[in-house]
């Protein structure tokens, strides 16, 4: 532990859902299913506890306000973006790229299958949750601001907007079981499409592929597939990984740490495709088949974070777009939110780790 750095008992950290409850891949999840997390902390006592574990009612709130100041979170940016603006003390330090089979999902046999044959069409909007409007924390209700942005990026792909299209308002059916994301109760879309109320709607994941497989749903726009990124931001493209100041500031050291083990998984996966998909598996609770649908293209090569001009530029978009949808309660200095220190220390660590081994 460095001189700057207060004692810690437990290091908290977000695992997008996780434990086999939906979720997408993140390098943090997968660092912590090859038990790399843990490894690296146990010489210090350190806990290491996902905001996911089934114990941590108490403190899961926290995903969405980022007021622990001990949590490390790689999530959607539809939570870190607003709580950021709503004055949470959080910092930027790193972004991960990861196509993850955004889709417009069509009837068998409709005449949808590229983005320009969407206009005129009718467009699932899932609607806000009452809740999230009374507690102004818009952000939680994603299923509709992932659709609203998902169809806005690939209309732009064809020289539409949303005005080109109709979008009809949709209120998910009454869950089937514990996890509605899995049954892809959270779009919405699905039954107002089996009746013809719509034309189209938004999915995205592996499970999403699965709710398409089971209900013989065709893929009308794949998203992943259109040309440039800046057509496919969204909730997870980029997914920043955030921090409370606090923990930059009294414990630096650990945070690095912890990063460098992040940093590790990433690389890690970039060789393991095979590895990334059990460890996915594991993590989402999406089968395999799933899995190979919705995340393909050498995603997991994009695992690593990193701060880079592209990353920062496209995740930028994405702010601006909640800034002007209404989303976020007022503009914030999005430059002076970034702190490159801790990734940077990050890799120090590992290349000063992998000298050791091989003067070893």
């Amino acid at each position: 532990m460095s001189k700057a750095d207060s004692p810690i008992d437990t290091i908290w950290y977000t695992r997008c859902a996780g434990r086999g409850r939906g979720g997408v891949p993140t390098a943090i999840g997968i660092a912590s299913q090859l038990g790399w997390l843990r490894e690296e902390f146990a010489v210090d006592n350190i806990e290491l506890r996902s905001l996911q574990d089934d114990d941590a009612e108490e403190v899961r709130h926290h995903h969405y306000d980022h007021g622990l100041t001990t949590l490390i979170r790689e999530g959607g940016n539809l939570f870190s973006i607003p709580a950021k603006a709503q004055g949470a003390r959080t910092r930027l330090i790193g972004l991960t790229w990861i196509d993850e089979g955004q889709a417009i999902l069509v009837r068998p046999g409709s005449n949808i299958s590229s983005a320009a044959d969407l206009k005129g069409k009718r467009l699932a909007l899932p609607a806000f949750n009452g809740r999230d409007i009374a507690e102004n924390k818009r952000g939680r209700s994603i299923a509709r601001l992932m659709a609203l942005h998902g169809y806005k990026g690939a209309l732009q792909s064809a020289g539409l907007t949303l005005d080109d299209v109709e979008l009809v308002e949709t209120r998910p059916a009454a869950a089937t079981d514990a996890d509605g994301w899995r049954r892809g109760n959270a779009w919405a879309g699905l039954e107002p499409l089996l009746r013809g109320e719509i034309d189209g709607f938004y999915v995205k994941g592996g499970n999403a592929a699965d709710l398409a497989r089971e209900h013989g749903l065709a893929v009308g726009v794949d998203i992943d597939a259109l040309p440039e990124k800046r057509f496919r931001v969204n909730n997870g493209t980029p997914r920043p990984i955030t921090v409370h100041e606090e923990f930059i500031e009294k414990h630096f050291d650990y945070l690095a740490r912890f990063l460098a083990q992040v940093l590790r998984a990433g690389e890690w996966a970039k060789t393991n495709l095979s590895g990334v998909y059990d460890a996915l598996h594991k993590e989402t609770g999406a089968s395999l088949e799933g899995l190979r649908t919705a995340y393909k293209n050498d995603f997991h090569k994009t695992l690593t974070p990193d701060l880079s001009e592209e990353r920062v530029a496209l995740f930028r978009q994405q702010k601006n777009f909640l800034l002007t949808y209404g989303i976020l309660d007022r503009d914030f200095d999005f430059d002076a939110w970034i702190d490159r220190r801790p990734l940077a220390a990050a890799w120090e660590i590992l290349e000063e780790r992998s000298k050791v081994r091989q003067a070893g």
